[in-house]
């Protein structure tokens, strides 16, 4: 996923009605213009948020439980599953996506296994049986390996190398996955963060002789996809607790004002991360390499919000076995998290000046401190969002109008 000088291989865009069914797996031209997200990407990015709703259900569970500790573990895990092999298919079809029968076909094998991988998040979470989640995820790795051999086939030396290299980095990692349904429980946990590592290390080791070709618009439009969906899909976990609230125990007091801090925060969220032109930042190896790893935390703490105001609500209707401290933390604790990885990934690099590089760190801390505030500490941590929001508004207006006075001036 690092970048590299334009291509001049042919573009090889989705296919005319002219067309055969099958064509070679070429890589498309980095600055191809017009690049925009396919249906069958859309298609794909909502069926992985299935299985990030059900990593999100099962994380609501175990902490409305008092098992925070032991969710946010599973959790973490099935998400890093989720993301890792969407983020694979995703710069892959970047620099590769012919939009032929054959590539459809292998990426729905993809979304057959994010489906069977969903099927056990409830069994891994409630049981530590993690058979479906494992099987899903080596049936979605191996999908990719073949595409990469495919790609392999029609490249010359290097890209070859690096495609084979892909391939084969991704199938032997297999190998140590599928030894996490024979470890015992206690070094499940080791034998995941040695998997991690080793996952995280194959685009390093593929693409040391040649980087793969990538469209830093259509990558950054593609996250930026499939941040509004894990956001909608955080309102629609919200929106189900609130109406529980209200229909179950007759709660209208109570939830609102979670309801409307929830929504602020998720409302302030989708406005940070949107508010620079990223793509314009993707220009070197290292800037895509730190962007595409950090949106690990971005996509789990945007969907663990979700998951924190639906324990929040539990708490504040008597459902949940918790503190409202605790229940407060369940959402600060990913929205602080969101506001300082947005701001570490893209946002500090559009900022000018110390006043408006300051404005997400403190709003983090502040959000943090929400969490002390008792039954008002969401809606409290939804207005620091929105005042974070305003701040920004305003510092930059103000800049720019600075600017343009002096340009004015010089003229």
């Amino acid at each position: 996923m690092t970048s590299h000088p334009p291509s001049t291989s042919t573009p090889s865009g989705p296919p005319s009605d002219g067309h055969p069914p099958v064509r070679r797996l070429k890589a498309r031209h980095r600055h191809e213009p017009h690049r925009v997200a396919t249906p069958l990407e859309l298609f794909f990015d909502l069926c992985f948020v299935v299985a990030i709703a059900q990593a999100g259900v099962q994380l609501v569970h175990a902490v409305a439980e008092g098992h925070t500790g032991e969710g946010v573990l599973n959790y973490a895990m099935v998400f890093f599953a989720i993301w890792w092999a969407w983020m694979n298919f995703t710069w892959f079809a970047s620099a590769y996506d012919n939009d032929d029968v054959l590539y459809r076909i292998v990426t729905l094998v993809q979304i057959a296994g994010v489906l069977v991988l969903a099927a056990g998040v409830s069994r891994a979470f409630e049981d530590h049986d993690w058979t479906a989640v494992v099987i899903g995820y080596v049936i979605m790795r191996i999908a990719m390996a073949a595409q990469w051999l495919r790609a392999a086939r029609s490249a010359a030396p290097p890209e070859s190398t690096m495609a084979r290299r892909y391939s084969a980095g991704v199938l032997i990692c297999q190998l140590g996955w599928l030894g996490l349904l024979i470890v015992p429980d206690g070094g499940r946990g080791w034998l995941f963060l040695v998997m991690v590592v080793l996952e995280l290390c194959v685009p390093a080791f593929a693409e040391g002789g040649h980087p793969s070709s990538w469209h830093p618009h259509h990558i950054a439009e593609r996250y930026g996809l499939l941040t509004i969906i894990v956001l909608g899909e955080t309102i629609a976990a919200a929106t189900v607790a609130v109406k529980s609230g209200i229909e179950e125990n007759d709660a209208l007091g109570e939830v609102l004002p979670i309801a409307a801090g929830g929504l602020l925060i998720v409302f302030a969220a989708w406005w940070i991360y949107f508010v620079v032109p990223v793509h314009s930042y993707l220009r070197s190896s290292r800037q895509a390499f730190l962007w595409g790893y950090g949106h690990y935390l971005v996509f789990a703490s945007a969907a663990a919000i979700g998951a924190g105001l639906e324990v929040a609500v539990e708490q504040a209707v008597g459902k949940a076995h918790l503190s409202t401290l605790a229940a407060s933390a369940a959402v600060t604790v990913p929205t602080a998290v969101f506001l300082l990885t947005v701001w570490t990934l893209h946002a500090r690099h559009f900022k000018v000046g110390v006043a408006e590089q300051l404005v997400l760190p403190t709003a983090a801390l502040l959000v943090i401190g929400c969490t002390f505030l008792g039954d008002e500490a969401v809606f409290l941590a939804g207005i620091v969002s929105a005042l974070a929001v305003a701040a920004g508004v305003a510092l930059t207006a103000r800049r720019k109008e600075r600017e343009r006075r002096t340009a004015a001036s010089a003229a």
